[in-house]
This record gives structure tokens, sequence and C-alpha cells, in this order.
């Protein structure tokens, strides 16, 4: 896969911010989202929030019935879909950059004007978005991510994960990086609840827990997915949390993170008095000091190298039975280079893609102010191939 950024926005921190803040992430309107909501096994709840199809006569994605639900008003036009491309073997780092898999266009691709009812339908592929840290169906990747499921005709859903949705949830627990679990349940409600084959892409912190199902189940993954991505995921957690800690990073990534995480740890201590330790709390400077006080602790694991060892991705790998996409820049300001898998680490059904540009979930396109929708339009291209 070859991919260069804009000559203006050189380095891995402006491809990352930039992308988040100013690129457009869709074409015409922005996509729209309706809500249902999920009771988990615990009596909790997760939100799960549906992309509307423009056709007013298409039934409901999926068969589901769909409540009012939130997200921006409109919707938008089909557009060019990505060309699909074959599955590979594992790709050693060097010849993914230089070789490629596929090629991401120069620019978005034009709207076809009119063609909303294209390929809609209850057997149509759903895409199922595993957003990142403290992301939602409102991140900059989720809209564009349904916005080429739109071109493609597909269905799709992003389940948030627990408190993300803007409603703190109910349990004496929030969401972690390897919640196995968690994504096993969900996938295989969608899968039981959706007529046609399901395809789920995982961004950053989803990615991985998405790889870390994938290597939990094997084989036994095919009979709920036909095919997996993960996107600038942290699969090797100690690797990342130690580079997010520092420099530049612990100043505007962690605390960005730590600005929302906080207040969000605080209420459920309001939820739940005496959960964890409130002054370690907002004693907390990084990523590690809060998953020592928050994270690990209400999730079963003994403290944070603990939880960072056990839920990373990357171990995994090697047993995973699904094909699956592993996207990471080698510029990515939260994952050492070091730290990213090689063909060695994993399964024959990995396809791995290292550009040497891109960022952290960024990958802009021109023209100005840059566009994020062609990364979705080569990973659509990967899972469309799968189907």
């Amino acid at each position: 896969m070859n991919y260069s950024a804009p000559w203006w926005l050189p380095g891995g921190n402006l491809q990352t911010i930039w992308a988040a803040l100013h690129s457009r992430r869709f074409l015409g309107p922005p996509p729209q989202f309706r809500r249902e909501r999920w009771t988990t096994p615990d009596s909790d709840f997760v939100d799960v929030d549906w992309l509307v199809s423009n056709a007013p006569t298409l039934p409901a994605l999926g068969g589901l019935l769909l409540s009012e639900g939130a997200g921006p008003a409109g919707g938008g036009p089909a557009l060019w879909p990505s060309p699909p491309i074959p599955a590979s073997a594992s790709i050693p780092m060097q010849e993914a950059v230089s070789a490629g898999a596929t090629q991401f266009s120069a620019e978005p691709r034009p709207a076809r004007p009119r063609e909303l009812h294209a390929v809609k339908s209850v057997e149509a592929p759903l895409l199922v978005v595993f957003h990142g840290l403290e992301g939602s169906s409102a991140s900059h990747y989720a809209e564009a991510f349904a916005d080429v499921a739109r071109s493609h005709g597909w269905a799709c859903a992003v389940p948030h994960f627990r408190g993300c949705s803007g409603e703190l949830n109910l349990a004496p627990r929030a969401y972690h990086s390897g919640d196995f679990a968690e994504i096993d349940w969900i996938l295989r409600r969608f899968a039981q609840r959706h007529a046609g084959p399901v395809v789920a892409v995982g961004i950053s912190l989803g990615g991985n827990a998405l790889m870390r199902w994938a290597g939990e189940w094997g084989a036994d993954a095919r009979q709920v997915v036909a095919g997996i991505a993960s996107v600038c995921s942290p699969l090797d957690l100690a690797a990342s949390g130690w580079a997010i800690g520092r420099g530049f990073n612990r100043q505007v990534y962690a605390r960005m993170f730590l600005k929302t995480m906080v207040p969000k740890a605080l209420k459920k201590l309001e939820q739940h008095p005496g959960l964890f330790d409130r002054e370690k709390l907002l004693a907390a400077r990084d990523l590690y000091a809060f998953d020592n006080v928050f994270t690990a602790p209400l999730h079963g694991f003994s403290n944070t190298e603990d939880y960072w060892a056990r839920a990373s991705a990357k171990p995994h790998l090697y047993k995973i039975g699904v094909p699956a996409l592993v996207l990471n820049a080698l510029n990515d300001p939260f994952i050492p280079v070091s730290s990213l898998p090689q063909a060695a680490d994993v399964s024959g059904h990995i396809t791995l893609w290292q550009p040497a540009e891109g960022g952290h979930v960024g990958f802009p396109s021109t023209p100005f102010p840059g566009h994020v929708r062609v990364m979705p339009e080569a990973v659509a291209a990967f899972l469309a191939a799968q189907l």
C-alpha cells in the first residue's frame, strides 16, 4: 500500500491532529445515525448507532427496529466504490511500505449524483466500526467509514464502548483495550440479527480489542465475521503506553484523553462510592497512572503492567484464523516502530500494511483542507475482497 501525505502536512503529529480537527470526513451531507440500546449480559447497556439509509422506502438495516437516536442530520449520495483488492499473505514491514497491497487514491472519488438507492438490502454486508479511546460515532474516522459504507451500499453500525455514547453506563466498570469478551457478544449479536455477512474494523484501542478477540477464537471467528481490520492500533500496549507518556505526547495527547476520562471516572465514583481512590485519580498525569488507579482494578487486572501485558493483542496475532488487515503508519506518534508486528509474529491470515506516513488515524489527502476518506476506502476494499 502506498500513501503519501500532502506536502503541507509533514510529520506524524500534524497528520494526526489536522486530520482529526480540520480534514473533511465525507462527501456530500454527513452520515446520519439512529441509536439502539442493547442490554449487556451483566445488566448494563451499550448504545449502538446505525447508519440511516437515504432511501426512504428501504427496510431498517439488518431488519432491526431503530429507536430515536443521535447523530447529525442529513445523508449523502452514493459514491464510486473502491475496487476490491485480493487478499494477500502477510507482508513484511519493508515490503508493505515499498510494494504495497493497494494504493490510496490521491483524492477522494467524486460523488455520483442521485444514486441514493444503490445496492441496499437486508442481505448487504454490515460494517461494524469499533471506535478508539474516548471515541464515538461522531469521531472523524467513524463518519468517514460510515460514508464509505454508504457508498458501497453496506449497512454500518458503531457500537459504543461503555460510557462513550454520551451517557454514563451503570455497572462498576468502563471499557478497556483487551475486552475481547465484550467484542465477542457484540459481534455475535450483530451476526445473529443481520441477514448478510459481517465485517469489522477497529480503530486504535478498538482495533486492539478486535484483534485480541480474533486471537482468542482462532478459526472459529469465521463463524461470526468474514473479515476484520485494525487501524493504527497499539497492539503492544506497554510500548504505546510509555510512548504516549513522554514529551510532546504527554503534554498534548495524554492531557487530551485525561480531560474526558477523569471526569467520567469521577462520575463513576459517584455511582459506586469507594470504587477507587479519588485522590490518586486526581493526581494522574498520564495513562499509566490512570490505568493503575481506574482501568486495571475495575477490570480484573492487578496493576497497569498486568493490564497492558494481558490485554495486548500482539502476542495473539499468530492464532488469528480469519482474514485480517493490520494497518499501522510508521510515523504514528503513539506507536513505536520497534513494537509493530512483522511477518514472523502473525498468522498467514493476516495482511500487514505499514506505510511510511499517515500519523495516528490520520491519512489526510489533498486538496486543502484535506480529506480522511482515502484510508477507509482502502480498508473497505480489503474487507470487500473477503466477502
